[in-house]
């Protein structure tokens, strides 16, 4: 196999990859070993056929934005990969990857042979938390790949909220915000994963047991059509019915038929938020041709009644 020329691991992997070097140091002082960092050890980058390794099944991280894996591939068709991925060896001529997937798959497209590697020696416990917080480091995981990494850690290693939470750097109130979104129906998770409501909306539903209910409040809300605090104010409307607010989202049939004429006649997404005698009506636009098409349609019916 190829050797490296010894650098540092925080030099091989860039500054913003030093969570393995913090990682490594607090498990030392958990066990009282002494730690020597990673900057100034031996890290061995090996050329490792791309065909001996794999991927990490439990590998937080499901989704990869097409667009810029095809830029990383045509990067490294130019450049090679700057960055070794780290890996775990599985057995005598199989290695699995910690950290670095998406360079991985890129290299795959690319048509490489090999990669450079870096091999540790963790067990599965730490490369399960170190794949979790190499994620959550670059931002790469969507909220409900979070929750479900969170659960699945929790799961395998009997970690309460408060403990996991210390392990992957989060406080503990947020982990549990996390995990309250696993608990919400299939379609709002859905819909927090595909950022069609952001998890702020969604923690809101968590006070309501209905499924069908957080459904239907969650498509109000769905695609910007509603600010958090407009959102409160619904679903408090709908948990106290008995309120003040009693018909404030009760539409008869006949306003739900104007709002959809008006989604004909625009073409395009037409929200109310209110009663039958008062409230607000929203009118999508998703472009300067959807401006100018409303501006045409108001000219009409001006020029009509002229």
């Amino acid at each position: 196999m190829k050797k490296g020329l010894g650098k540092g691991l925080g030099a091989l992997l860039g500054e913003n990859d030093d969570f393995l070097e913090k990682f490594e140091e607090r498990e030392a002082a958990k066990t009282g070993t002494v730690s020597v960092p990673l900057s100034e050890q031996e890290a061995v980058t090996n050329e490792l056929s791309i065909d001996a390794i794999m991927r990490n099944d439990k590998q937080p991280r499901k989704t990869f934005d097409e667009a810029a894996l095809d830029e990383l591939v045509n990067s490294i068709r130019v450049h090679g990969i700057i960055t070794p991925i780290i890996v775990v060896k599985k057995d005598d001529d199989r290695y699995m990857i910690i950290a670095g997937e998406r360079r991985w798959r890129a290299s795959r497209r690319a048509g490489l042979r090999t990669v450079p590697a870096i091999v540790r020696n963790y067990t599965p416990q730490q490369v399960a938390e170190i794949s979790l917080i190499e994620n959550l480091q670059r931002e790469d995981l969507n909220p409900i790949e979070t929750a479900n990494a969170i659960k699945q850690l929790m799961d395998d290693h009997g970690y309460t909220h408060e403990e996991v939470a210390h392990r992957i750097g989060k406080s503990r109130s947020a982990v549990t915000n996390m995990l309250g979104l696993l608990t919400l129906a299939q379609k709002v998770v859905d819909m927090v994963a595909l950022k069609r409501i952001s998890p702020a909306h969604a923690k809101i539903l968590t006070s309501i047991d209905d499924k069908e209910a957080q459904c239907n409040l969650a498509a109000k809300a769905a695609d910007g059509k509603m600010s958090v605090r407009k959102f409160e104010e619904l679903v408090r409307a709908f948990k106290n019915p008995d309120s003040d607010n009693k018909n404030k989202f009760i539409f008869s049939p006949e306003f739900q038929e104007l709002i959809q004429n008006m989604q004909r006649v625009f073409a395009t997404k037409v929200s109310a938020f209110g009663n039958n005698t008062k409230g607000r009506i929203y009118i999508d636009y998703y472009s300067r041709d959807d401006l100018d098409r409303f501006v045409e349609l108001v000219d009409v019916l001006k020029h009509k009644d002229m």
